[in-house]
């Protein structure tokens, strides 16, 4: 459907008429006014006349459907679609994934098989990604150092292809939170100030970096970020080995009580999970604390047609300039001839 989105702009029309008909004519006696031998050729004549008053007729009637184009342009004409929905605009997530070493241990399982810890969470991690419609969703991997591998981006798919692709080792074998936690505020900072949540996870403890993880979480407390720190690994449990039964702590690295402190600080929460189950429950609570965006947001695609009128009216004012001018170059030279 075609509509004009600057409809009060067809007021403009009767503005040359209403100028010619209340604006008083220049007085033809004025002294000093320029002389110009062709004008005769570009007014139409001064006789009055049949033959002139019909040329007269001919450029008023061309020159207003010039005019009729312009006003036509300046209404903006435009081909507005059928109705879209477009996602809401929702929450800015940035999500911080350990890489260090202990990753690769194999304490969870899926189906009976034994699954790493970076398997696990990349199976869960996907689900959750794939559900935030409306949202920004962005990636950093660390361990020795940390590293961002999505800026915040409303392609989840993209997260999603990072995150799979992810390797335990990709950036060292050490543990480096703070700055984990400081890359991602420098990336969350900048967004608006409702709605900017980190996710955490990890299986160990601070141990690389440069950035502390508590001066860390000060600082997004004071930029009004939150922090939801997950810790993974399986519990402590009594397994029978070559020398008996022993007692043994799989997640014995984890430090759950810096993780619990950097959430506190704030305002966000600690999940410990220990299981795959457990792990895909986090995610569900975190859906439901920081909820998806609201309905979509329905518009109408327009195409711009003012280009259309506009081009008419451009090549109409040469035609007719070419048109007159041309008698008023004949009339030039044969003044100078003469």
């Amino acid at each position: 459907m075609i509509t004009f989105l600057w409809p009060l702009a067809f007021l403009l029309l009767p503005l040359p008429f209403l100028a010619r008909r209340l604006l008083s004519p220049a007085d033809p006696g004025l002294s000093g006014a320029l002389r110009v031998p062709f004008f005769r050729s570009l007014t139409g004549g001064v006789q009055a006349g049949t033959r002139s008053e019909r040329t007269s007729l001919w450029k008023l009637v061309f020159a207003s459907v010039i005019w009729a184009l312009m006003v036509t342009a300046l209404a903006r004409p435009a081909l507005v679609g059928e109705e879209i929905p477009i996602p809401a605009e929702g929450r800015d997530v940035m999500m911080a994934i350990d890489l260090s070493g202990s990753m690769d241990q194999q304490d969870f399982a899926v189906g009976g098989r034994s699954t790493t810890r970076l398997g696990v969470v990349k199976e869960t991690a996907d689900t959750f990604i794939e559900n935030r419609t409306g949202d920004r969703v962005g990636l950093v991997l660390f361990s020795d150092r940390a590293y961002l591998q999505a800026p915040l981006t409303f392609d989840r798919d993209a997260v999603r292809t990072l995150l799979d692709e992810a390797q335990v080792g990709l950036t060292g074998q050490q543990t480096a939170i703070g700055d984990a936690i400081a890359i991602s505020l420098k990336r969350l900072k900048d967004r608006p100030e409702n709605g900017r949540v980190l996710i955490l996870l990890t299986d160990g403890a601070n141990n690389a970096g440069v950035m502390e993880p508590f001066k860390a979480a000060d600082l997004a407390r004071e930029l009004g970020i939150k922090i939801y720190t997950i810790g993974v690994g399986a519990e402590a449990q009594t397994v029978n080995t070559a020398f008996g039964r022993q007692f043994v702590n799989p997640s014995h690295d984890l430090d759950e009580s810096t993780l619990r402190q950097i959430a506190e600080r704030t305002g966000g929460q600690y999940f410990r999970a220990v299981n795959v189950d457990g792990l895909a429950q986090i995610y569900r609570q975190i859906d439901q604390l920081e909820p998806v965006a609201a309905d979509p947001v329905h518009i109408r695609p327009e195409v711009a047609l003012y280009y259309w009128p506009a081009s008419a009216a451009l090549v109409l004012a040469g035609l007719f300039a070419l048109i007159v001018l041309v008698p008023g170059a004949s009339a030039r030279r044969s003044f100078v001839g003469g």
